[in-house]
């Protein structure tokens, strides 16, 4: 019986020009996928470079992270856009980061959407097919990387593309598997311990415990871990090694689908 694996997830290469933002030349170490910002939301053409570079020196998996042009917003806010704009921004943002991978001689595997079109995707099917159609037009091996139980689970399915089911270590979840949005309360779950109980339920057994209360199911193929807080690196090794304790592997997301 093969072992139960997963891959741990974080959102890398998001400093801009003279401003640094994250600890990814260590969190780097302790992952096994990285979701490289494109230039929309965050980044810059040195930093997605270097990014790329640090990812294949650490054998770690190269994916974009492709968000809406709002770079003071950081791409966390809605934004009204027609499903044609959204492939678009998709197929512009995922041809950068693939020419870095080029260049590098290294392979994209996934495609994460960030912040708010992740989210308005999650729940928007034609927001999502028009994601995933743009995807397949470049390369129909590409991963969608996509909320567990969310539109994009469904429609990168009908689309016919690999697609990967990822869970938050350290964000609250809605009865219907959405995450709670940012600021509500339940968003985020600061106690590092059940963060981790949290992670180690969803991989193992398949069930979260929402905001209201109740479990609800959940499947885990990629556990998102953020590199951008105070705490964020001694989070990442602890995860890490919880996961590990617990009899579950490390693998990056091709190995864990296939």
């Amino acid at each position: 019986m093969r072992a139960k694996l997963i891959d741990l997830n974080c959102d890398l290469g998001e400093s801009f020009g003279a401003y640094e933002l994250g600890l990814d030349s260590e969190v780097i170490k302790y992952i096994t996928s990285a979701n490289v910002a494109c230039g929309f939301h965050a980044s810059d053409p040195l930093v997605m470079s270097k990014t790329v570079e640090m990812c294949k020196a650490d054998n770690v998996a190269v994916g974009g992270h492709p968000g809406f042009p709002d770079l003071m917003g950081f791409g966390r806010r809605n934004m009204d856009v027609s499903p044609k704009e959204a492939k678009a921004y998709v197929q512009y943002q995922t041809g950068a980061i693939l020419a870095f991978c080029k260049a590098n001689n290294t392979v994209l595997q996934h495609i994460k959407p960030h912040g708010a079109l992740y989210n308005m995707a999650g729940k928007d099917i034609a927001l999502a097919l028009a994601i995933c159609q743009g995807i397949r037009e470049i390369d129909k091996d590409i991963i969608l990387l996509g909320l567990s139980g969310s539109a994009m689970i469904t429609a990168a399915e009908e689309m016919g593309l690999r697609v990967a089911k990822e869970v938050f270590a350290d964000r609250g979840y809605e009865a219907d598997g959405s995450l709670v949005k940012r600021g509500k309360p339940g968003a985020m779950i600061t106690d590092e311990d059940e963060a981790i109980d949290r992670v180690i339920r969803m991989v193992k057994e398949g069930k979260v415990k929402a905001v209201t209360g109740e479990d609800i199911d959940i499947k885990a193929d990629s556990v998102c871990v953020h590199g951008d807080g105070p705490k964020a690196l001694e989070f990442v090794k602890k995860i890490s090694k919880a996961l590990t304790d617990s009899g579950i592997g490390l693998a990056n997301i091709a190995e864990v689908i296939k």
